[in-house]
């Protein structure tokens, strides 16, 4: 059985090979077509030019690594069912569940390469890929300026302003607020921050530092003033994407301290982190339902199982993108958003199984 066993894994891995190779040169000239006037007009060095596509193509294979694998899972193994070759395997007394094993263990292999995408060269890659786009690719105004910025940046402070440039690392209406207890304790206000990078400090125009007291409050009143605060620039600019140019390591880290701030992008951070485990295990799932629809030989071949499998490719992204922001501007589990597609595909894989065996 080990001739078939290879036969079957090395269709599986070349075809997903070659399903790569075709897709993502045209993933890469249709991008490079809507971006070329922008890179043109600034002028950007081609070794930059060169780092970006290259990240581009690591970003574009992990976002539809498993949509290609399902693709390609369907067209080999309908080209086995067209040619009669996977009668003949059944027929020689191998079982059903013998023969999805070379499929199985393709699945591990990708599989592998899915985790190691996610957990260390994708985010590498995104960061290139976001960093690159925000630097040439988005108007530098509304890439570098936010607005009504509010951060819990410790368990007992949380900051605001209401705008901020991240390019004179300026802000206006600044806002400190110092709890205890859930009582206010001290508040310091100011009309403009500004970062000092030379000197480390923040300068505060038009300061006020307020002080609670049980009785009377106590004022502070300057018109300027250079201090050393407990928050790092960074927390006045935050990115979306933050999340998602972290290795797995950071990542725990990064939300372990943005849940102790009350981050509200807290649902999309975690969602990347799940999603570097469940995509994985889609692998399977999908590779599971790609037997059961293509191991049938159907009247009209090829097509009408292609046609099946872009159908259920394209619901399973539904329902990927639907939870995915539910969770990020709802209250929805980000677990129960990553996981929810897989079980529902899990179910169907194993009633198509089931129904491929009868």
């Amino acid at each position: 059985m080990k001739i078939l066993d290879w036969y079957i894994l090395k269709r599986y891995l070349f075809t997903f090979l070659m399903m790569l190779l075709l897709f993502i040169p045209i993933g890469i000239t249709v991008h490079l077509a809507e971006k070329i006037g922008k890179i043109l007009d600034k002028e950007v060095p081609f070794g930059e030019v060169a780092v970006y596509l290259y990240d581009f193509t690591i970003y574009f294979a992990h976002l539809l690594f498993p949509l290609f694998l399902f693709l390609s899972v369907i067209w080999f193994t309908s080209k086995l069912a067209n040619n009669t070759e996977i009668v003949a395997f059944l027929s020689s007394g191998v079982s059903y569940t013998r023969f999805l094993r070379p499929y199985l263990i393709g699945a591990t292999i990708t599989g592998g390469i899915a985790l190691l995408l996610g957990l260390y060269l994708a985010p590498k890659a995104s960061k290139g890929f976001n960093d690159f786009s925000y630097k040439y690719l988005k108007s530098r105004r509304a890439a570098a300026k936010v607005t009504n910025v509010l951060r819990q940046i410790n368990t007992t402070e949380q900051i605001y302003v209401s705008s901020f440039d991240e390019k004179s690392k300026k802000g206006n209406n600044f806002t400190l607020e110092h709890f205890k207890e859930n009582q206010l304790t001290h508040k310091i206000t100011a009309t403009a921050i500004r970062f000092i990078e030379k000197d480390s400090v923040y300068r505060l125009t038009n300061y006020v530092e307020r002080h609670i007291g049980a009785l009377k409050d106590s004022l502070v009143i300057l018109r300027r003033k250079d201090t050393i605060l407990n928050f790092d620039i960074k927390d006045l600019v935050p990115k979306i994407y933050e999340a998602e140019v972290l290795p797995y390591n950071e990542l725990v880290d990064f939300i372990d301290k943005e849940e102790l701030r009350g981050s509200s992008d807290i649902g999309r951070y975690k969602l990347v982190k799940y999603r570097k485990f469940s995509l994985p295990a889609s692998v399977f799932i999908l590779t599971i339902i790609g037997v059961a629809v293509a191991s049938n030989k159907r009247r009209g071949g090829m097509g009408v199982n292609l046609a099946i499998g872009i159908c259920i490719a394209m619901v399973f992204v539904f329902f990927d993108k639907v939870f995915g922001v539910m969770a990020e501007q709802a209250d929805f589990d980000p677990i129960i958003a990553v996981w929810f597609p897989n079980i529902i595909f899990g179910l169907l894989s194993i009633y198509l199984l089931i129904k491929a065996k009868r």
